[in-house]
């Protein structure tokens, strides 16, 4: 008997490793899948991200100028920029943020504006959504000299419809007071994108929201101020995160339209980056240029997302 019950324990502890080594297998087996169907996705995030990142690294620490070998000066490059040794930083900084912190608000109330329209029964909104949307598929360099036209001060569409109407003309991106509202006005032809994502969340707001307001006797405001606004608060804060992201980056217009002028009044941050890289071939004080942009942006969504409190998500309990 003792016998019958020692071989009865080896076999059921032998099914029980069984089954563990089966069970251990099937989980490696799917580790290795899910591994080797996002290797693609990881390899390129290593090699076109990652890498990059790393050698922009290593080389804002030294005096590099692509013709050269890269000359190792530690934080020099980082000192030259905040020292204010290097005259176009603060300025480049300047221009960006005054683009950045008056266009994105702009931008997002026009945005919303725009969807609440055509989310509203209007006929033909199918149309509307696609005419305001056409722009954003048109490539930067494009737009950029078909507004170079419109904003001619001889013979640009503006000035002639302004002149007709019998307002005053302007030089807008040709002088340096109206250069950077020019450039606001410019990013609202590409508005479409936000508009869209607006506009998916406007339906999904419940409608039966809207009709507890009308039995409490509400009108038009209160909708959007008790309804609207906090149950798209989640849209508005991607918009508000993307469009700060965006902004802070901008540089085609600043290439292709006015190059940095007039008198480096539209030097954003990325164009200036540029030309020192590509212009001034000082390789090493443009990645420690991008490397400060990153800790800006970074700093920015860190500061937005900890103030993020007036974001309303659906069954947050809140």
């Amino acid at each position: 008997m003792a016998g019958i019950s020692t071989k009865v324990t080896e076999n059921v502890s032998i099914k029980v490793k069984e089954k563990r080594y089966t069970k251990m297998s099937r989980e490696k087996k799917n580790i290795i899948s899910g591994l080797l169907f996002a290797s693609p996705v990881l390899l390129g995030f290593i090699i076109f991200v990652m890498g990059p990142m790393i050698a922009s690294g290593y080389f804002s620490l030294t005096d590099y100028s692509i013709a050269s070998t890269p000359k190792w000066i530690g934080f020099d490059n980082y000192k030259n920029l905040f020292t204010n040794q290097d005259p176009f930083f603060y300025k480049s900084l300047l221009v960006t943020a005054t683009y950045v912190f008056l266009s994105v608000p702009i931008q997002i109330v026009v945005s919303l504006l725009v969807a609440m329209l055509l989310n509203s029964d209007v006929k033909g909104k199918g149309i509307f959504r696609t005419i305001f949307y056409l722009p954003t598929i048109v490539p930067v360099a494009a737009s950029s000299m078909i507004w170079i036209w419109l904003m001619d001060p001889d013979l640009g569409l503006l000035n002639n419809v302004l002149d007709a109407v019998g307002l005053p003309t302007s030089k807008w991106i040709f002088d340096e007071k109206t250069v950077i509202p020019s450039l606001i006005l410019m990013s609202l032809w590409t508005v479409g994108s936000t508009v869209i994502i607006f506009l998916a969340g406007l339906q999904d707001v419940p409608n039966q929201l809207y009709e507890a307001v009308e039995i409490d006797g509400g009108n038009a405001f209160h909708k959007f101020i008790n309804i609207t606004l906090p149950m798209i608060t989640p849209t508005l804060f991607f918009n508000l995160v993307m469009g700060f992201i965006n902004g802070f980056q901008v540089f085609t217009q600043a290439y292709i339209m006015t190059a940095g002028g007039p008198n480096n009044a539209s030097l954003f941050y990325a164009f200036y980056l540029y030309k020192e890289a590509f212009s001034n071939f000082r390789m090493g004080n443009a990645c420690a240029l991008a490397w400060v942009l990153f800790l800006i942006i970074s700093i920015f969504t860190f500061i937005i997302f900890k103030t993020s409190k007036w974001v309303y998500y659906e069954g947050d309990g809140k």
